[in-house]
């Protein structure tokens, strides 16, 4: 069942990435010989390219509301009871907000001084449309995080205000105790529908790349690939730097254990994390290294480890801070400071509502994006290069949540440390085929 399932993710991984090369290609093909061909640009570039490339970006944008209201819904009901929203609850929460937000900080500070598409600006067509709104003050960014009408903040899509309101509505069930069982079951099961619904959009995926940088490379030419390989380095290099260092002194002062002793044990759990780009799927290795390898005891590990997997996402905050800084250079647009602290605080409350399933990252992207007046357009010239740093966030991502499990886990005194210290403890064996034949 395994080698099935991960032939199907190859085939889509293969599938992506020949349909951007094919998209590249092609306008770049255009750009060179048909740029003045009038049937060309009139049916192919700002017709069927631009169609197709358009539905797709809206069918992304569809999935955003209903997306963070149910799974946002079901991490908070999925700590228990109310009482276990106190002390162990409260630490990993707060722990994971932190990491979040050092997340995004390093990628924006990495992204400012190697300036990803800087002196990059795109051609006149594609930019004269677009006006950059005025970024609000930062005291109305806070006013407007609590919504006077939430069916008009659904209606209108503010992200900011949605958050909150499913924040506090999921609280309040869990407050009315067995009365709101119902509620979370129907939660659990409609959070289950949109999974699927993300995977019907994730399968037209390769088309739509396909239009959207066929659409890019028509009107830019090859030189776009430059500053996208200079997005691809600084990401690639802030998701490296974060899970080696800011995680691992986080675990070294908090949790007071030996760091290359917990990535040596955390191997296994990253590669699964890796091949399936899935925090979901990744769940029961993580539990088990957790339990096995670095001795965490399980009500511990078996409460923090899914938590972490549905609001958890550094990974992705770091590919908003980058992508961020590099789309608002090649557009030439000056976010400001006010700018990039609406990014850190969007990515940090937004990493509690994006589901641990491939993809939702560039969901949450145009959110951030609609959020402090880029093109969401600016997508396509990442979505290409996106699928392959899916895999490495995902395994940060992982590596954060066995890093905090820990980290909580020392603190209330719930870790066997002659497990953590043993290099034998829990083979990769029976830590890993068993879980490998029921995937």
């Amino acid at each position: 069942m395994k080698h099935k399932k991960s032939k199907a993710k190859m085939s889509m991984t293969s599938k992506i990435l020949i349909w951007m090369v094919a998209g590249l290609m092609i306008g770049s093909f255009i750009n060179n010989f048909a740029a003045d061909t009038p049937w060309v640009q009139d049916y192919l570039v700002f017709g069927l390219f631009h169609v197709v490339g358009a539905i797709f970006i809206s069918m992304l944008k569809m999935l955003v509301v209903p997306l963070v209201t149910f799974s946002l819904i079901c991490g908070v009901c999925g700590i228990g009871d109310i009482s276990k929203l106190g002390r162990v609850g409260g630490k990993a929460f707060a722990l994971f907000m932190l990491t979040t937000a050092l997340a995004i900080t390093l990628a924006i500070a990495l992204a400012t001084f190697f300036a990803p598409g800087q002196g990059f600006e795109l051609a006149t067509a594609a930019t004269s449309t677009f006006t950059a709104p005025v970024a609000p003050p930062l005291s109305q960014v806070f006013i407007n995080l609590i919504p006077s009408n939430p069916v008009a903040a659904y209606a209108e899509g503010n992200m900011l205000q949605i958050i909150f309101f499913t924040i506090l509505f999921a609280v309040c069930i869990l407050m009315i105790g067995e009365k709101g069982q119902p509620i979370i079951d129907m939660a659990e099961r409609l959070n289950d529908v949109m999974m699927q619904v993300v995977n019907v959009v994730m399968h037209v995926a390769p088309i739509g790349v396909f239009a959207l940088m066929a659409k890019t490379f028509s009107l830019q030419g090859i030189d776009i690939i430059v500053p996208m390989l200079g997005y691809f380095a600084v990401l690639v290099l802030a998701l490296c730097l974060h899970m080696t260092g800011t995680l691992m002194i986080l675990l070294k002062i908090l949790g007071k254990v030996n760091p290359l002793t917990f990535l040596r044990k955390m191997r296994t759990a990253q590669i699964f994390a890796f091949s399936t780009s899935s925090s979901n799927a990744t769940i029961p290795v993580t539990l088990t290294t957790a339990e096995k390898r670095l001795g965490i005891d399980n009500p511990t590990a078996s409460f923090i480890v899914p938590f972490g997997a549905t609001i958890n996402m550094d990974g992705t905050a770091i590919m908003q801070g980058v992508a961020t800084v590099f789309i608002a250079n090649v557009y030439g647009i000056d976010l400001g400071l006010t700018g990039y602290l609406t990014v850190i605080m969007m990515a940090v409350l937004a990493s509690i509502g994006t589901a641990g399933v491939p993809g939702v990252g560039l969901i949450m992207l145009a959110m951030v994006f609609n959020q402090v007046g880029l093109p969401v357009e600016g997508i396509a010239l990442i979505i290409g290069v996106d699928r392959l740093l899916d895999m490495i966030r995902t395994a940060v991502n992982v590596t954060g949540d066995a890093a905090i499990t820990t980290i909580v886990a020392r603190s209330e005194n719930s870790i066997d440390m002659d497990i953590f210290n043993d290099p034998e403890a829990g083979s990769i064996e029976d830590m890993h085929l068993p879980h490998a034949e029921k995937v």
